[in-house]
């Protein structure tokens, strides 16, 4: 079977007058990656770990929280006897965050090509929206300039 081409309006440009942005998918393999990179709410709205010191496990999570673990809480206990952690944002939480790396690609042209060869890869989505904003401002700028 094969496939067909996207219908495409006609560029009103050469390829060179263009620059095409894509994301594309890591290979399918995992690796780790920090709550920050993931987006992990955790880490940006800070959170709660509640432990029953009654037991071995909780008293082991509450020492291992208090003496171990090298993030900034508070602590208070409920009617019920637990003790609840109150973590900060902006640190890292207890959970491995593992994801497929991306990779932002920038290249000249278009779908009929790239006449420069000039291909930059960016690691970090937030570097690729950035070029992606700064490029969209120019056109902006060009616009405006008739």
């Amino acid at each position: 079977m094969q496939t067909q081409e996207p219908w495409r309006p006609e560029p009103a440009g050469r390829p060179i007058d263009y620059l095409t942005y894509s994301i594309r998918a890591g290979r399918d393999t995992s690796v780790v990656a920090a709550c920050k990179d993931v987006g992990c709410q955790n880490w940006l709205h800070g959170w709660e770990t509640t432990v029953d010191e009654a037991t071995d496990l909780g008293r082991a999570q509450a020492a291992y929280i208090r003496y171990k673990s090298g993030r900034t809480s508070t602590e208070r206990r409920t009617g019920t006897g637990l003790t609840v952690f109150r973590f900060e944002a902006f640190q890292r939480c207890f959970v491995e965050h593992r994801t497929r790396p991306d990779t932002f690609w920038v290249r000249d042209g278009d779908f009929r090509g790239n006449p420069t060869q000039r291909v930059v890869r960016h690691v970090r989505a937030a570097d690729w929206i950035e070029d992606f904003q700064e490029h969209e401002g120019s056109l902006a700028d060009l616009r405006e300039k008739g």
